[in-house]
């Protein structure tokens, strides 16, 4: 049976103590739910696994539903194939190669995104820091971080709909990941 490539990316979990959820325990989870080839990438809530070629937004729906049912609290999840994480990292329009890893950044959106979305920030009021828009993504170059980050805080308040950021090594990490999990 064809198998597919996927990556779960959990939004707010494992953050100061809160919503915690073990990464042993949520491979087993999806192991249970009968995904194949299931591995986590750092405690933030990265988890690669197969499936057979579904819909991302039923998976979406059944994994977010399954951590709710077994830890007790809601959790935003993205789906995303490698086909996808790997067109995202190519498609970077920074020059990831001469950065550090923590000045780039790619917000992953369940839905699509425009300038419109965006066009009440003022992007030049922040610069060095910039953003380009992607498909359901949205590439930040903070040359100072995340955490320090103005222009961050602008784009959070302006973006609508489930979204969740990972840093230029998880983007890349979990392109691998399911580059080398399962078959395309």
């Amino acid at each position: 049976m064809t198998t597919k490539a996927y990556a779960a990316l959990l939004r707010g979990i494992n953050v100061g103590g809160h919503r915690k959820v073990p990464m042993a325990d949520l491979r087993a989870l999806l192991t249970e739910l009968g995904y194949g080839d299931v591995r986590t990438h750092l405690q933030s809530g990265n988890a690669v696994f197969t499936s057979v070629p579904t819909d991302e937004a039923a998976l979406e729906t059944r994994v977010s539903q399954a951590i709710e049912d077994r830890f007790g609290f809601p959790v935003d999840v993205l789906v995303r194939d490698h086909a996808y994480l790997r067109a995202v990292a190519d498609a970077c329009p920074f020059p990831a190669a001469s950065l550090e890893p923590k000045q780039l950044h790619v917000t992953y959106f369940a839905n699509p995104v425009t300038a419109a979305d965006f066009a009440k920030v003022d992007a030049e009021r922040f610069l060095p820091e910039d953003f380009r828009l992607g498909d359901r993504a949205l590439y930040l170059y903070a040359p100072d971080g995340l955490g320090r980050s103005k222009l961050a805080d602008a784009l959070g308040r302006a973006a609508r709909g489930v979204a969740t950021t990972r840093n230029w090594n998880t983007v890349a990490k979990l392109a691998e990941l399911t580059a080398s999990t399962g078959q395309e």
